[in-house]
């Protein structure tokens, strides 16, 4: 980034050259701009929203509204209000009913004067968000340093956001508190994975509201002083998770878990728990082997760092393509029994094919999950990327959320760089690592 003489009058604002400053992620003003430091709050249903457990808000826009906004400004306060006043512009003058904020660097040595930066410019009537390593803003990614991003939506009318603090449980077989998802069109999860135990919510979010698209991340950096870095109403809470569950709101997932299916699919006779003994009626690892002896040399070439498995999630569909396969690591294996444990609970008769993960099959995967969704005119986008992608997986920056700011045909996109994403495959919601995570937002 260029020299400023005084960081801390001189804001580093959003530009669209990327000569070394942010570029845009909010969408266009409109007819004037917006003062950021009037937003128009709405009513919290359930009294005062601020630092409560949990809060709904109603909407009252023509349509969806979201803007995004982004700042490295040295100085947080400073920063926060940058990025929120940019993300005000791109509501048109409608009120922030939902902010999304996601912070990097010295940040998280004061995350209560990043809230406060936000707050003071935008009055979000709802606010969630959490420290990341890395973050995403529009059709750039940030890896390092002192970023923060704040996306803002303005609900069309009649539909809603309600956001919880979610405290999590000390028992791990215990979920806990869940969010309401009752009735809701999409829930976003942001978690602390020392304190939340994702896959058992998940698992109980899936039992009671089964058809509800759950997409999200674990929160990858802390504090400076190790506690937990999430975000609700104004308050920086202490472990959990915070959500955000919509109503009256097109939310579509898109998950692409970054990894090719490779040789024949086989079937599961022989298993119990997360072991397989048999596939085809072999013993596992005899089988597997002869898959990988039979693959071409830079097929298996690929299988270097390691194997990899997907599950087909809904055995009723006649074939199965990308987006069909659970990708799981293999864990270990037994060579006098010939089992194979992986990272996933198995059941006799599913369906697995061995898969490769490298930068050419993780971005046709994202182009084809991004092609698969369903057409329509988009608002916006919140990208939730592995922080194992990125620079360390393609080669350069900007991979992931370059694509889907294309895909939403340049609508308000922001997001972070997770210890873990949270999206659906199939029916059921699953945590991933080495995956990009997206919901996207209908206009």
């Amino acid at each position: 980034a260029g020299e400023h003489p005084d960081p801390a009058v001189e804001l580093k604002r959003v530009r669209a050259d990327g000569d070394g400053t942010l570029p845009p992620c909010a969408q266009a003003a409109g007819d004037g701009e917006r003062d950021g430091g009037l937003a128009d709050a709405r009513r919290a249903e359930d009294g005062e929203h601020g630092g409560n457990h949990a809060g709904s808000i109603v909407g009252c826009a023509m349509t969806m509204r979201i803007g995004c906004g982004a700042s490295e400004h040295p100085d947080v306060r400073e920063g926060a209000a940058d990025a929120a006043r940019s993300a005000a512009e791109g509501l048109r003058g409608a009120g922030a009913d939902l902010a999304v904020v996601f912070a990097a660097g010295a940040h998280l040595a004061a995350p209560e004067a990043t809230l406060a930066g936000v707050h003071e410019t935008l009055a979000p009537a709802s606010l969630i968000g959490c420290g990341a390593g890395g973050v995403l803003a529009g059709a750039r990614e940030y890896e390092r340093g002192t970023h923060v991003v704040v996306w803002a939506a303005s609900l069309p009318d009649g539909a809603s956001v309600r956001t919880e603090h979610l405290p999590g449980s000390a028992d791990a077989d215990d979920p806990g508190p869940v969010p309401d998802t009752e009735g809701s069109s999409g829930t976003i999860i942001l978690a602390d994975p020392y304190s939340f135990a994702s896959d058992v919510v998940l698992d109980e979010i899936g039992r009671v509201s089964p058809d509800v698209p759950v997409m999200g991340g674990l929160s990858s950096a802390r504090t400076l002083d190790g506690a937990c870095a999430l975000f609700h109403g104004d308050d920086v809470v202490d472990g959990g998770a915070v959500s955000a569950s919509f109503r009256g709101v097109r939310v579509h997932p898109c998950v692409s878990q970054g990894a090719a299916p490779v040789g024949p699919e086989l079937t599961i006779t022989a298993a119990e728990g997360h072991v397989i003994h048999e596939l085809a009626g072999q013993p596992a690892i005899p089988r597997l082997r002869e898959v990988v002896d039979a693959l071409p040399d830079h097929e298996r070439a690929h299988l270097a760092g390691g194997l990899l498995l997907g599950l087909v999630i809904d055995p009723n569909k006649p074939d199965y393509e990308h987006g069909d396969f659970l990708v799981r690591g293999v864990l270990g294996g037994d060579p006098e029994t010939g089992a194979l444990a992986i990272g996933a609970h198995v059941r006799v008769g599913q369906v697995v094919r061995l898969h490769v993960r490298d930068a050419t099959s993780a971005d046709r995967d994202l182009r084809g999950a991004l092609a698969r969704v369903p057409a329509a005119d988009y608002a916006g986008a919140l990208v939730f990327s592995c922080n194992g992608r990125g620079t360390g997986m393609f080669g350069a920056p900007d991979h992931d959320a370059r694509l889907v700011h294309d895909a939403v045909a340049g609508g308000a996109v922001a997001g972070f760089f997770a210890a873990g994403e949270i999206g659906p495959v199939g029916d059921t919601t699953f945590l991933h690592g080495f995956t990009a995570t997206v919901a996207l937002f209908g206009a």
